[in-house]
């Protein structure tokens, strides 16, 4: 099977596993072309995006039977925002003027809607879901 993936131009690669205990079992594998070494330091980042390839995956599979899931309230978005953007909590209270508690509840909300467990997977649900953008992350300090 090497020797096939070579033949067809695919070099070294990386698999993520998971295992969702009742749930589902799942790959998401990456690969560079056979002129290309792997980027190691970008192995952090195949692991969130394989985990999240699964966890769509597994919405999928179930969309044809759920009803859709409300939208986040603009300012659930606006807290998954400014935390994806790097600020803690109470940063995040201070910029929309609100309690560091209400924040907490509002990124509790958002990854209850989600079906996640950390602040990671929430920002990339968003990103995912279109909610926030690159742009919002990226160019935000920028004021041009």
């Amino acid at each position: 099977m090497l020797q096939v993936g070579k033949d067809c131009g695919i070099g070294d690669g990386f698999t993520v596993p998971r295992h969702l205990p009742g749930l589902a079992r799942g790959t998401c594998t990456f690969a560079v072309g056979t002129d290309r070494k792997l980027p190691r330091e970008l192995l952090d980042l195949a692991e969130c995006v394989g985990a999240q390839a699964l966890a769509c995956a597994l919405r999928l599979q179930d969309a044809a039977r759920a009803a859709p899931q409300p939208a986040l309230t603009e300012r659930q978005r606006e807290c998954v925002l400014w935390i994806a953007r790097g600020k803690t909590a109470a940063e995040t209270a201070m910029i929309l003027g609100i309690g560091t508690e209400t924040v907490i509840q509002h990124l509790r909300s958002a990854r209850e809607r989600y079906e996640v467990h950390c602040k990671q997977s929430l920002i990339i649900s968003a990103l995912f879901d279109g909610l926030i953008g690159f742009s919002d992350l990226i160019r935000w300090r920028d004021p041009h």
